[in-house]
C-alpha cells in the first residue's frame, strides 16, 4: 500500500510540493516572516480593504450587537439582520433581483452549480475556470462541455451541440465563465459571450472574484465595465475574499433563482451562517467601494498597476500580472530569489497552472506605494525575471 510519505516523496521530486507560510503580521503590503519583513506582492486584496480602519470598525460594532457566531445554519436560526442586509445591499449593488450569501467562493460555486445543473443539462465551460467552478460543475451531474480559453468559435459550437441535445421544457444550458482569470489576469470577452449565449437560449454564471471592487465605475465588476447589467448575465457570482478584504462569498440573480438556491443549494443548506460580525463588515465594504472613496482607491490601483505594467513593457487588463517563467524550477528559483531581495511572490504551478506554464503571480493593491512598485521591478530588473533590459 502506498504510504503519504511516498506521495509527498513524488511531489517534492517534481517540485510540486507546497507548504504553508506562517505570516505574523497584518495582510498588508509590507508583512513579517519569522521576524523578517517582506514586500507583498501576492495577496487579492486589491482595496487595501483587509486593515482599513473603517472595516475595522465596523467589524468591532458586529461583535458588540451580534456576537461572536452565528449559532446554527440560516434555514434553523443561523439568519441574522445582517444577512438580509448584506443580500439586500448586494443585489441593489449589482442590479438584480436578489442575492444569497454563502461562507465562500467555493461554496458559492459548489452549492450553485448543483443546484441549477443534473443530469439533463449541459455546462460549458472556460477551459481556465476556477478549481470551484470545475468541481461545482462535475458535482452537478450534468453533462459538461469544455471550450478552449476564451475560444468563441468553439464555445458556438458547443452550444449548437448543446441546443440540439437538451429539450428546453425539461433541461437547462449553462455557460460558465470568469471575468477575470485568477491565474492570467486577462478578461472574458464578455459581450460576445453574452450575444453567444442568448443566441442559444443558455444561460450565463458569471464569477466576478477578481473584477469585484476593481472593474467598472462603481466597482461592480466587468459587467458593468462592458455596459451589460439589463439582467442579461442570468448569475453573477463573487467574492467577499478579494477587493472587499474580508471573506465569504455570494450570487446575485433573479427572485426566483436564489429562492431555489435556498432550498437546494447543498453548501449553503448544511452550514452553518458565517459569523455575523464578518456579514455586519461586509455591508459597510459594498458601500464603501461603491462610493467615492472606493473610487479613489480604484485609481490608485490602476495607477499601480500601469506603472508595474509599463516596467514591465506589457499590459495589464487586472490587478493580476503574471510573469510566466515556464518550468517549475524556474518558477521557484525566481520565488527565492526575490523573497532574498524582500519580497513575497509565491511561485505558481501546476495544478494551479497548466503544465509548462509555471509563474510568478504579481498582484498589485491600491495599497502599495509607488516607491514599494519600483523596487520590485528593480529587484526584478536586477535579477534578470520578467524585466526588458534597461
Amino acid at each position: 500500500m502506498r504510504t503519504p510519505e511516498d506521495e509527498l516523496a513524488d511531489l517534492e521530486a517534481k517540485h510540486l510540493r507546497r507548504r504553508l507560510r506562517r505570516i505574523d503580521s497584518p495582510q498588508q503590503p509590507v508583512v513579517s516572516i519569522e521576524d523578517r519583513d517582506y514586500l507583498n506582492f501576492s495577496s487579492n486584496d486589491y482595496l487595501g480593504l483587509a486593515t482599513d480602519t473603517r472595516l475595522k470598525s465596523a467589524l468591532i460594532e458586529g461583535v458588540e450587537r451580534f456576537g461572536a457566531g452565528a449559532g446554527a445554519s440560516r434555514l434553523v436560526c443561523g439568519t441574522l439582520g445582517p444577512n438580509a442586509e448584506l443580500e439586500e445591499e448586494l443585489a441593489a449593488f449589482k442590479r438584480t433581483e436578489a442575492g444569497l450569501t454563502f461562507s465562500s467562493g467555493y461554496a458559492t460555486a459548489m452549492g450553485t452549480l448543483a443546484a441549477l445543473a443534473g443530469k439533463e443539462d449541459v455546462i460549458i465551460l472556460d477551459k481556465w475556470c476556477h478549481a470551484s467552478l470545475i468541481d461545482g460543475a462535475r458535482l452537478s451531474g450534468a453533462t459538461l462541455r469544455i471550450f478552449p480559453h476564451n475560444d468563441l468559435d468553439k464555445l458556438e459550437s458547443h452550444l449548437a451541440w448543446a441546443q440540439a441535445r437538451v429539450k428546453p421544457s425539461t433541461g437547462r444550458v449553462l455557460v460558465v465563465t470568469e471575468s477575470i482569470f485568477s491565474m492570467d489576469g486577462d478578461r472574458a470577452p464578455l459581450v460576445e459571450i453574452v450575444t453567444l449565449k442568448e443566441r442559444y437560449g443558455a444561460w450565463l454564471m458569471l464569477d466576478e472574484a477578481h473584477a469585484f471592487g476593481v472593474l467598472g465605475d462603481s466597482g461592480r465588476g466587468l459587467a458593468e465595465a462592458c455596459g451589460i447589467e439589463d439582467g442579461r448575465v442570468d448569475l453573477q457570482m463573487g467574492t467577499l475574499s478579494k477587493a472587499a478584504g474580508l471573506s465569504g462569498g455570494y450570487l446575485c440573480a433573479s427572485r426566483a433563482v436564489i429562492d431555489l438556491l435556498i432550498n437546494r443549494a447543498r453548501s449553503f443548506i448544511y452550514s452553518t451562517a458565517p459569523p455575523p460580525a464578518i456579514v455586519f463588515a461586509a455591508k459597510a465594504a459594498v458601500r464603501l467601494i461603491a462610493s467615492e472613496a472606493g473610487r479613489e482607491l480604484r485609481d490608485r490601483l490602476w495607477r499601480n498597476v500601469g506603472n508595474f505594467a509599463e516596467g514591465l513593457s506589457m499590459e495589464a487588463d487586472s490587478a493580476i500580472v503574471p510573469v510566466i517563467l515556464g518550468e517549475n524550477e524556474a518558477a521557484l528559483a525566481a520565488a527565492e530569489t526575490l523573497k532574498e531581495a524582500g519580497f513575497l511572490i509565491p511561485a505558481i504551478r501546476y495544478p494551479t497552472v497548466p503544465r509548462g506554464k509555471a509563474r510568478l503571480r504579481v498582484t498589485i493593491s491600491s495599497a502599495h506605494r509607488e516607491a514599494q512598485v519600483d523596487a520590485l521591478l528593480a529587484a526584478m530588473r536586477d535579477a534578470g525575471i520578467g524585466c526588458p533590459a534597461s
